[in-house]
């Protein structure tokens, strides 16, 4: 059975699971909302709002992508971002990055993270767990989920920045 499907197959499968599951979840909820009475009919609704954003959020994963097939290997955790590839590699911080930058120049585009004080960590988009990227910056304070999507679907081959920390100093 694990034959039946090619590995291509498997893996947008894989990637768009979430908005299926979402729709699914809401799907039902409606069902709940038109045609029960009451109590149910109410959390028929609330499933369903639930539904469209979990929908919604897996959706903009899907969009931003998982990596995979790249050089290297990105790793999240306890506030770390690393990645193991086989000519770079470096942790960078989430507390101490200070700009984002995605580097559609290079071949595969490159995200590029920058904090004070360290050597930027270049970290290819399609290295494997690269989708794990998306968890860490939506916690960035000011971060634009559109304007990241955006930029990554982009034609050209320019540098965007995605994020930059906000300045505490007062002017």
């Amino acid at each position: 059975m694990s034959g039946f499907l090619r590995p291509e197959a498997k893996a947008a499968i894989a990637r768009w699971w979430g908005v299926g599951i979402g729709a699914a979840v809401a799907a039902f909820g409606l069902r709940w909302g038109f045609m029960a009475f009451g109590f149910v009919q109410w959390l028929g609704w609330v499933i369903a709002a639930f539904g469209v954003i979990a929908a919604w959020a897996a959706f903009q994963k899907a969009r931003f992508g998982g990596g995979g097939g790249g050089a290297g290997v990105v790793a999240v955790r306890e506030g770390e971002i690393s990645y193991y590839g086989p000519y770079s590699g470096g942790v960078a911080e989430l507390s101490d990055l200070a700009l984002i930058t995605l580097d559609k120049s290079r071949t595969p585009a490159v995200w590029r993270l920058d904090s004070p004080g360290k050597m930027p960590l270049f970290i290819p988009e399609n290295a494997e767990g690269a989708g794990l990227l998306f968890d860490v910056f939506v916690t960035l304070p000011g971060l634009s989920v559109e304007k990241m999507l955006a930029a990554k679907g982009a034609a050209g081959p320019q540098a965007v920045v995605i994020w930059q920390r906000p300045s505490n100093r007062l002017h």
